[in-house]
């Protein structure tokens, strides 16, 4: 075989070498590049008080997939919680369900993408999804007393006692303006009561006096009628 040959036989088979390299470069790229279920995650949270469900799709070539969650019950599926689609990127789309999940309960995650009529996936998150040993719940019920109901609960006596309403002394304006009724009179003459009950006295008194002379006054006429009779009967005989 001549040095032209050979030389041309390398090259072919150099040619084919870097082809076939190239194609398995190309294929190995584009698996890379295709959506798959590893490119899936769920978790199980709290908005609040309301229990959460969220899938995140990290499929770069944004290939819309359909997530469909299923509550479970002994490896068969209770009932559907619902439905999305979302397009996945880099950094991971998230979707949300809401959904009152209870404590330790699972959940089938499943995803179908479909490129072009393929179907690149069709099948289910890995282990599904437990949730939570504990509920959600809000902090409402756990706020503190303020400090001033929890000193009013506690019995610890106020800072401040209040006044007793006996003790309150009286204003300035009553101690300053007395009542017109309690300040004695500056006038000499006497007032209407008293005069009433002298003029009563003093009736009393001279009532008794009249009839004292009014006996005294029948007495002496009885006498002096007695001591007239007496006469006339003596000058008769």
């Amino acid at each position: 075989m001549s040095l032209s040959r050979r030389t041309a036989a390398r090259s072919v088979r150099f040619l084919g070498v870097t082809a076939a390299s190239a194609a398995l470069a190309l294929t190995a790229a584009g698996s890379a590049l295709a959506c798959e279920i590893g490119d899936f995650s769920a978790a199980a949270g709290c908005d609040g008080a309301k229990g959460v469900i969220t899938v995140t799709d990290k499929d770069a070539t944004g290939v819309p997939a359909v997530v469909t969650v299923f509550l479970e019950n002994n490896g068969a599926d209770l009932r559907q919680v619902g439905e999305q689609t979302v397009e996945g990127s880099k950094k991971g789309a998230v979707i949300t369900f809401e959904e009152d999940w209870a404590p330790n309960a699972v959940y089938r995650i499943h995803i179908k993408a479909v490129k072009n009529k393929k179907i690149l996936v069709d099948d289910d998150i890995a282990g599904n999804l437990t949730t939570p040993a504990e509920a959600c719940t809000t902090d409402e019920g756990t706020a503190s007393p303020s400090p001033s109901a929890s000193a009013s609960e506690s019995g610890t006596p106020s800072s401040t006692p209040s006044t007793p309403a006996d003790t309150i002394s009286p204003s300035p304006a009553d101690s300053s303006s007395p009542d017109d009724s309690t300040v004695p009179s500056t006038d000499n003459a006497p007032s209407p009561a008293v005069q009433e009950s002298n003029l009563a006295e003093t009736g009393a008194s001279n009532t008794g006096l009249i009839a004292g002379i009014a006996a005294l006054l029948v007495v002496i006429g009885g006498g002096a009628v007695f001591f007239g009779m007496r006469r006339r009967g003596s000058g008769n005989r």
